[in-house]
């Protein structure tokens, strides 16, 4: 293998990880979130945009 394809290889490589990683991050963030969601609208917290609940002034 010449240093030319050696070097892509591995610049393919160092590419794949970054992606996988980050992909990885926003799942679990993802994860996170909604767990966090779930737990502040089991204590009553409501999103802003749910108008349901609310009478106007």
């Amino acid at each position: 293998m010449s240093a030319h394809a050696l070097y892509v290889t591995a610049a393919y490589a160092v590419t794949a990880i970054v992606l996988a990683g980050l992909i990885g991050w926003i799942l679990l963030d993802q994860r996170a979130r909604k767990r966090e969601l779930a737990k502040l609208e089991a204590a009553g917290v409501r999103r802003r945009s749910d108008k349901a609940g609310t009478t106007k002034p």
